[in-house]
């Protein structure tokens, strides 16, 4: 059976639907779930568990890395009745969502459910996000101050 390790390109393609899923949310996949398009019958391996994870930061773009704190997350690993094997990490507590992220990765490893899945519900999400993520960026664009300096006047 191919796996998404196999191929460079389908691991970019996998890192891609992992951080549109784990920017998701249970309620916002359930929502894109129909029927068409449900998630296949999955055994839990670990979890859904919830921990903390150190957050490391840098000050300046070459300072030495510091300790900034620690961030909640929540983590999944399920496997279908065929062996295929999905991880799921998230910031936060949803619990719910880790497990639906973790049963869409290893659903989204079948080539033949891949299509359907990418186009009814990874797709549309990471619309959403971008969306989101453009309406932020452009609310910020109208509050910059842009100031006037003598280095400026020559």
């Amino acid at each position: 059976m191919s796996t998404a390790t196999e191929h460079p390109r389908a691991n970019d393609e996998r890192r891609h639907w992992m951080g549109v899923l784990a920017r998701a949310g249970a309620a916002r996949i359930e929502a894109r779930l129909t029927k068409a398009n449900a998630l296949p019958p999955h055994t839990r391996l670990r979890g859904p568990e919830t921990g903390l994870v150190m957050v490391r930061g840098r000050a300046g773009g070459d300072g030495a890395p510091f300790n900034l704190g620690e961030m909640t997350v929540t983590r999944c690993a399920v496997r279908l009745a065929d062996g295929t094997v999905g991880h799921a990490y998230l910031r936060g507590r949803d619990a719910r969502g880790a497990e639906l992220a973790a049963a869409l990765d290893a659903a989204l490893q079948d080539p033949t459910r891949r299509p359907a899945l990418m186009r009814d519900v990874v797709e549309p999400l990471a619309a959403e996000q971008d969306a989101a993520r453009d309406e932020m960026a452009r609310k910020a664009a109208a509050t910059r101050v842009r100031f006037f300096t003598m280095a400026n006047m020559r």
